[in-house]
């Protein structure tokens, strides 16, 4: 039956789906709108408030800009590319490669959504061209849709902007409860962490049973697509072919390995004094320390940020959009209008069933994990003080709706598709069916955690 309903949706996507930095647009003035009609703001109020929020997430876009950076740096260092080389041999059928690839995709999003993206797409490339040298057919945007269906559970891992931010001393969250939600109560909490298990079966179950079956087209990875390789170390850079004191520096290991013990100091000091404390920053700070470790000396590392920049941008242009469409949501009281409805309608048992589908929906118009929950997070919190349901539950509630709907919201798959040379209407269809699978997998444990809690 998926099988039947993907060739129809993935052609209208296909030929209907716009670009992303179209689609960012088009949700701004659907917001807008929206804003007249269902608030008491007025056109200009509406502008304004679209305006003023274009700056609302810099800090914000820093941060989740270097966790995108550094994830994709850490994938090309030479120990990460030779992982990747030995598992993109380990597929023998095609039917094997989407489910393989859907996995490690899923296991790398719950270490770091950044570096979960990255490997999908270099893990798809490497896995396509694998499979093509050894004559099996592999369908290529297939491949990449698997790859970013793995994603879809990273805000119940190590980089979740919503329990992190919970369990961070001074959020608004200690402000607003009086007390901090440590991620035993969150990412570590047994009904995430079986969620975890069920929804990467399920996700991995989905991709296999959509698959092209014989007969129907499939497209290949292209002849001649590769990865870009990182900076190498170049000794003879100095002039007449001698390297100069300058280029041994800069191409010695000491440096980067010098500065990565360090960075070991650090965090084992941290984890010493504040426990298993996570925050989005630690999170990036790990992976630099990796970083630091695993590179051949800075002139690599230089080579290696510069390749990860460019797929940086288009998710930088697109920020300000959407924080545009924050300010206006926020502004206007639209989010309060879509959080109130669905938490009027709760009970103690499905506030985070309804957390879950309002987070969905809201994320479609504000992609961003930490933001959205910035504005969501404290009209939920509420409803649980008042309800008696553990606020650990809302929280991976609305963190649950903000990895779902990013099955079909195209802003989290730029960098993925950058890598892989893909539009985004060459995977949505795909990802679009497995919106449906693992929605049923993400509503049923919040309800089994708010029916056992």
């Amino acid at each position: 039956m998926l099988a039947t309903l993907t060739r129809p949706l993935t052609r209208a996507v296909e030929r209907y789906l716009p670009g992303s930095l179209v689609f960012a647009v088009v949700l701004t003035f659907v917001v807008a709108l929206m804003a007249l009609a269902w608030t008491d703001a007025g056109p200009l109020q509406i502008v304004t408030e679209w305006g003023d929020g274009l700056t609302g997430l810099l800090a914000f876009m820093t941060q989740m800009a270097l966790v995108l950076m550094l994830g994709h740096v850490l994938a090309n260092t030479r120990p990460v590319r030779r992982v990747l080389d030995r598992l993109a041999a380990v597929p023998r059928s095609a039917p094997m490669a989407y489910v393989f690839v859907t996995v490690c995709a899923a296991l790398a999003s719950l270490l770091s959504w950044g570096l979960g993206l990255v490997v999908a797409a270099l893990l798809s490339i490497e896995v396509a061209r694998a499979c093509r040298e050894r004559g099996i057919k592999v369908h290529y945007p297939l491949l990449v849709a698997a790859g970013y269906s793995g994603f879809a559970v990273w805000h119940m891992g190590y980089s979740g902007s919503g329990p992190l931010t919970s369990a961070t001393p001074g959020s608004f969250v200690e402000e607003q409860t009086g007390f901090i939600i440590p991620v035993t109560q969150t990412i570590f909490a047994w009904w995430n962490l079986l969620g975890i298990v069920v929804a990467i079966v399920v996700i991995a179950a989905t991709v296999w049973a959509i698959r092209p079956r014989s007969g129907e087209t499939i497209i290949e990875l292209p002849e001649g697509a590769q990865l870009s390789e990182g900076g190498e170390a170049d000794p003879a850079a100095g002039a007449g072919g001698e390297p100069t004191p300058a280029d041994r520096v800069d191409n010695s290991r000491a440096i980067t390995l010098v500065i990565g013990v360090v960075f070991v100091i650090y965090l084992v000091t941290y984890f010493a004094q504040n426990g298993f404390a996570l925050t989005l920053d630690i999170v990036n700070w790990t992976f630099l320390c990796l970083i630091l470790l695993l590179v051949g000396s800075p002139r690599e590392l230089a080579g290696l940020v510069a390749n990860a920049a460019r797929n940086v941008g288009e998710i930088l242009l697109q920020f300000p959009l959407y924080a545009g469409i924050l300010g206006m949501m926020t502004g206007t009281g639209l989010v309060a209008v879509f959080s109130n409805f669905f938490v009027q309608i709760a009970t103690p048992a499905t506030l985070g069933l309804w957390a879950f589908l309002a987070g969905g929906i809201i994320n479609i118009f504000v992609p961003s994990g930490g933001g959205q929950f910035a504005v969501q997070a404290p009209i939920f919190l509420d409803a649980a003080k008042q309800l008696g349901v553990e606020p650990g539950i809302v929280v991976m509630g609305i963190a649950y709706g903000d990895q779902w709907t990013n099955l079909i919201q195209p802003f989290w798959a730029l960098p993925l598709l950058a890598i892989a040379n893909l539009r985004v209407r060459d995977v949505m269809g795909y990802t679009s069916i497995v919106l449906i699978t693992s929605g049923l997998v993400f509503g049923g444990t919040m309800l089994l955690a708010g029916l056992t809690s």
